[in-house]
């Protein structure tokens, strides 16, 4: 990558969803081929250049920070707890103070999409845009909720999970941000992202990326099992 970035991965949920197999450690270090989910993200990272990532923990934090400790291969790791649930915004929120560079990446802690991170940071800086959200594309909206946009790509609409069925194009949760805009979040409550913050965004520098890479995430059981199969090809 061309800038220096800070990445943020939010790994505070409580994946409640999973604790019928996942039961002892929150989700992001549930196993897949033999190691943590979250390392294959880590992977991604430091195959783009990032070196400084900053865990938004909150949700059996001390068995994250005794896993990864300050350090993953040629990624330093800092560390953002909640003391209490803050949600996606309010966790970004609370690591603000952490994140030094003016751009910041911003991925989910439970999904993954194969794409190059590289050409979605170029983009970002060559369209001088505040706010990128990945984009993928899947067979079936209905469990994720839809993304629209227009020609230019600026997002216009986003769509309530279950309210449409089919193919179409998804929040993939990797977004980039100028950290500028950040501080509109609310300080020390409980605030999403997804419901509270993107869609103010709209019509002011939302713009989508999208990427034919196959996503999956780990938030429920069945999707879970599916991600041996889904690394097998990386």
């Amino acid at each position: 990558m061309d800038k220096k970035i800070t990445a943020v991965v939010l790994v505070g949920g409580q994946g409640t969803r999973l604790r019928s197999v996942v039961s002892d450690k929150p989700k992001v270090l549930a196993a897949v081929k033999g190691r943590p989910f979250l390392t294959y993200l880590l992977d991604q990272l430091e195959s783009n250049n990032i070196t400084e990532v900053v865990f938004c923990s909150g949700y059996m934090a001390d068995t994250i920070e005794a896993y990864f400790g300050d350090h993953y291969k040629s990624i330093i790791i800092q560390y953002s707890r909640e003391e209490i649930p803050l949600d996606t915004g309010g966790a970004l929120r609370l690591a603000l103070p952490l994140l030094l560079s003016d751009t910041i990446l911003v991925m989910n802690g439970d999904s993954f999409v194969k794409t190059d991170l590289t050409i979605f940071t170029k983009t970002f800086f060559q369209q001088k845009h505040i706010a990128d959200m990945l984009l993928a594309k899947v067979n079936d909206v209905s469990r994720f909720g839809n993304v629209t946009f227009n020609k230019e790509c600026e997002i216009t609409s986003f769509k309530e999970k279950g309210e449409h069925k089919g193919p179409g194009w998804i929040n993939a949760g990797i977004y980039l941000f100028r950290k500028k805009i950040l501080f509109d979040i609310p300080e020390d409550c409980f605030f999403s992202l997804e419901r509270g913050f993107f869609p103010k965004l709209i019509g002011k520098g939302l713009f989508g990326f999208c990427t034919e890479g196959d996503f999956i995430d780990i938030g429920t059981p069945d999707s879970y099992n599916k991600t041996a199969l889904f690394f097998d090809n990386i």
